[in-house]
């Protein structure tokens, strides 16, 4: 064995447990920060505009999936593991503050760009997954694909409704 080489972590239930809660957590402030899903009644809505109870199912799972992601990245016990973390709390963050700019305070416009930015630096957490666990890296697409659909929708909606 190579004394530079770090081995990787055995499977730790407890850790996969934080991860994936702190991640649903995470989404569930931004839930709550945004005031919650809006009826969207009021609103003209762009084609392809899913329920709100489809939103939230759909978020809620890939929330658990990407927090899977991320306990198989720091389970990796990789140098880099914990700069790519630190990057995907980033994300969650700012993915949060979506929720409020966009469902709260109603900036439609400087919420679009926003998400092109959380988009941005959700892709440097996917390449930086994708170089640390594969199995990571492909949990990780359908959130980005999920995101880029609500840039969409995002737009959508402050075209429609300027």
């Amino acid at each position: 064995m190579n004394a530079t080489v770090i081995p990787k972590r055995t499977f730790q239930v407890k850790a996969f447990i934080f991860f994936v809660m702190l991640t649903l957590g995470i989404g569930v402030f931004g839930l709550i920060l945004g005031g919650g899903i809006p009826n969207g009644n009021e609103l003209a809505r762009p084609p392809l505009t899913p329920s709100n109870k489809a939103f939230f199912v759909i978020s809620l799972a890939l929330y658990m999936v990407i927090g899977i992601a991320a306990y198989l990245v720091w389970n990796m016990n990789d140098i880099d593991g914990g700069r790519v973390l630190r990057l995907y709390l980033f994300q969650l963050v700012l993915s949060a503050l979506w929720m409020f700019f966009l469902f709260r305070l109603g900036w439609r416009l400087f919420s679009f760009f926003w998400m092109l930015f959380l988009i941005a630096v959700i892709s440097l957490v996917v390449t930086g997954f994708k170089y640390i666990r594969t199995s990571a890296y492909l949990l990780m697409i359908p959130y980005i694909f999920w995101k880029v659909f609500l840039a969409y929708l995002n737009l959508g909606f402050y075209l429609l409704n300027r």
